[in-house]
């Protein structure tokens, strides 16, 4: 008497759930697909085949029927793959045993414990059932994605597990759904997302990027520093896939110079994908804005699928169009030809443990991946993240740029990070004439000359009062607030604020004004702090900074007659008299000190920013000074002995994770957001409603004006949201301003 042994259910009737064999084989067949690129086709058949074996056992049966539960469906399979194709099958075992709970440690001691907890006469009473089903196991595979277990090659082989494992686990889900989906006439597939077509991508972007330069208000210097940016870029486009940086000067059009190159780059080497990686969520949306405009005549109506846009608070639930939900599905797997996430995304993702983190990093395989704003990547983690990403480009096709105004010196880790990766970290600059480059730049003069000499508050706001047009950066949410409301007593005319007191909202609307008032040369002075730093376009005659790390001044220097249309602008360096801590944190202030020195070396003027030399050696020196090169880092030692948890919770590229907070700004939006937060709870529709009016908290701050708000099931609170409940604690100038409030406690 034949038996039918299912994978799912699918409402009560049997006659609607999914016979294991249909969905063995079509978990195989599309992983099989998903991997080709990767070059592990079938390793990944294997996997497919064998990853629900354990439901052929009688217990799971009684499961889907509700007569049993905690059943261990996924062990056999990974047996299997171990006993019968040994080496060969690890990372295939590895990826089976972790489909639903996440990738256990790579080493003999868990691999024989796993081993012995499935007993082999089940297991071969299971795989009856699968050749009873018409199913067969195939040959072993000619050779392993798998680099072994060997320390010196750790991080490339935790990625190859990765790899593989996310091929499974997107397969698995992506069959899963179909079932799900589907109705009487069978599974329903998702839509694949649209193909790159680098070729008319590139056309397109290079037409767009000819209309700006002929309707552009800059200088014919900054004209030609653009034009000869973008050349370099075309030109190395054509070079072999590796390793690259980006070397240019702020305000240069480096991020749309790096997609020239990207898309120049996958048209000559046959490529999927292209993933542009920032640092914070307040530029992304404005990049996405900035290449769908690029692309406009490439994207159709399919804009939201051809360029991605992805992190923790892209895709909530939708407002229910079709588009919406389509293009949710993809942003799971990163189904798109242009996806544009964050760096806590992106590298989180390559360390991580569990499958849905994990599901899109196969479709990194043959793309290429730019970091811009490379300067912000961890330097903590640097060799780690270093060795991963030259792995990924040596056995996965995937071309890495690193494009900033102020290149790392990562090639100095290149020793420490082929402790964990033979290939090393020896990256191409693309801009090979970056010294010409910065001297077509040279736009601004910094004066350190008042760098070693303490300025009372009174003495900087004079600075800042006495120019028409000013910029201040400080180092501190609260020398900004106490720096403005000293300028706001004096009655300085035109004066805003920026800091991430203020919700993006906020922000947005004193920026404009920022910009309104420059371009009409009205009185503008600006005091803000580092937010100001990365991706915003402002130009200012005049920059003060306070002391900070070189790369810091530099930004700031990149807000300073950007446009090129004064003769030179001033950046003043200068070091603020105050009580208490002055920086963020100890490594930033570790930084400063260094540029301190250095500022001392090179002698009465100061370090040449426009330099890309001075920046190498500023690096070089940071990273033996904060010992980044160092083995017996915990994530290191985790990594040497491939324990895929205790990496993925080492590796945080923010240490503290911040809260969200609804803050009384737009008295209309707060009052209608906290009034739905009461009725229905939190959703996604709220979340995506409620991020421009939101500012981040750190967990440990005073949660006294803090109202929770429930999940929709009313018995729980959400974990990262909450409501700001004194409306009179909010500045119009100043943002959240609640008394004796410090920086430790607004992200």
């Amino acid at each position: 008497m034949n038996h039918t042994y299912y994978a799912h259910t699918h409402g009560g009737s049997e006659r609607r759930w999914e016979p294991l064999p249909e969905h063995l084989q079509l978990v195989s067949s599309l992983a099989r697909e998903y991997a080709a690129p990767l070059g592990c086709a079938a390793e990944a058949e294997l996997a497919g085949l064998l990853h629900d074996l354990g439901k052929y056992s009688d217990a799971f049966q009684k499961r889907l029927r509700g007569e049993a539960s905690g059943v261990d469906h996924w062990s056999p399979g990974a047996v299997v793959a171990l006993s019968r194709y040994q080496a060969q099958g690890i990372a295939a075992a590895l990826s089976v045993a972790g489909h639903h709970t996440g990738l256990d440690q790579a080493h003999r001691t868990s691999l024989g414990e796993l081993v012995r907890r499935c007993p082999s006469e089940g297991i071969n009473e299971y795989l009856q059932r699968f050749a009873a089903d018409g199913l067969e196991l195939p040959e072993p595979p000619e050779s392993t994605v798998y680099s072994g277990l060997c320390p010196a090659t750790a991080a490339s082989a935790m990625l190859d597990v990765r790899m593989l494992y996310s091929v499974l686990v997107d397969a698995d889900y992506v069959a899963t759904e179909a079932h799900f989906q589907g109705g009487p006439g069978g599974k329903i597939l998702r839509e694949p997302g649209p193909a790159l077509r680098p070729e008319d991508a590139l056309q397109g972007l290079l037409a767009h990027l000819r209309t700006l330069a002929e309707g552009a208000d800059t200088s014919s210097a900054v004209h030609e520093l653009k034009q000869a940016l973008l050349a370099a870029c075309l030109e190395a486009a054509d070079s072999a896939q590796g390793l690259f940086t980006l070397t240019g000067p702020t305000g240069s059009g480096k991020t749309l110079a790096a997609l020239a190159f990207a898309l120049a780059h996958a048209v000559r080497h046959g490529l999927r994908r292209v993933v542009v990686v920032l640092p914070y969520l307040s530029i992304i949306e404005q990049t996405v804005a900035a290449f769908r405009r690029a692309l406009d005549a490439v994207l159709g109506e399919r804009a939201d699928e051809y360029v991605l846009e992805d992190h923790s608070m892209a895709h909530p639930d939708t407002d229910g169009s079709e588009a919406g939900y389509h293009a949710r599905l993809l942003a799971q797997n990163w189904d798109a030809p242009i996806v544009v996430t964050t760096t806590v995304q992106c590298l989180e993702s390559l360390f991580a443990s569990r499958p849905g983190r994990c599901r899109k990093l196969h479709r990194l395989a043959r793309s290429v991946l730019v970091f811009d704003e490379a300067q912000t990547l961890p330097k903590g983690l640097a060799v780690p993240t270093l060795a991963t990403l030259s792995h990924l480009s040596a056995r996965f096709g995937t071309t890495v740029v690193l494009a900033t105004a102020t290149q790392p010196a990562f090639a100095h880790l290149d020793g420490a990070t082929r402790t964990l990766c033979a290939s090393g970290w020896q990256p191409t600059e693309i801009a090979q004439e970056s010294q010409r480059l910065f001297r077509l730049a040279r736009r601004t003069r910094v004066d350190w000359s008042l760098a070693d000499d303490p300025q009372d508050w009174n003495d900087i706001a004079e600075w800042i009062a006495e120019a028409p047009q000013s910029l201040c950066i400080v180092n501190l949410k609260r020398h900004a607030v106490d720096l403005t409301r000293l300028l706001q007593a004096w009655g300085v005319e035109g004066l805003s604020h920026l800091s991430t007191n203020m919700c993006p909202a906020h922000r947005a609307v004193a920026l404009t004004e920022v910009r309104r008032r420059l371009d009409a040369g009205e009185p503008c002075r600006l005091v803000a702090t580092q937010c100001v730093e990365a991706g915003v376009d402002v130009d200012f005659p005049l920059v003060l900074r306070a002391m900070a790390p070189l790369d810091s001044i530099a930004q700031a220097a990149g807000r300073c007659n950007r446009r090129g249309l004064q003769s030179v602008g001033m950046v003043r360096v200068f070091t603020p008299k105050t009580e208490g801590r002055m920086y963020p944190d100890r490594s930033y202030g570790q930084a400063a000190d260094l540029t301190r020195e250095l500022m001392a070396e090179f002698g009465p003027e100061g370090v040449d920013i426009d330099d890309p030399g001075a920046f190498t050696r500023y690096y070089t020196r940071l990273y033996d000074l904060a010992e980044t090169g160092r083995t017996d880092h915990p994530i290191i030692k985790a990594i040497c002995v491939q324990h895929f948890e205790e990496v993925a919770s080492a590796y945080r590229v923010i240490d503290r994770a911040a809260i969200n907070v609804l803050v009384p700004y737009d008295m209309e939006a707060y009052r209608r957001l906290d009034d739905e937060a009461h009725a229905v709870g939190l959703t996604g529709q709220w979340v995506r409603q409620a991020r421009p009016h939101a500012i981040g908290m750190y967990p440990t701050a005073d949660v006294t004006h803090l109202a929770p708000v429930f999940l929709p099931d009313r018995r729980e609170t959400a974990k990262d949201w909450f409501v700001y409940c004194v409306p009179g604690h909010y500045d119009d100038l100043l943002g959240l301003a609640p008394d004796g409030s410090d920086d430790c406690f607004i992200a």
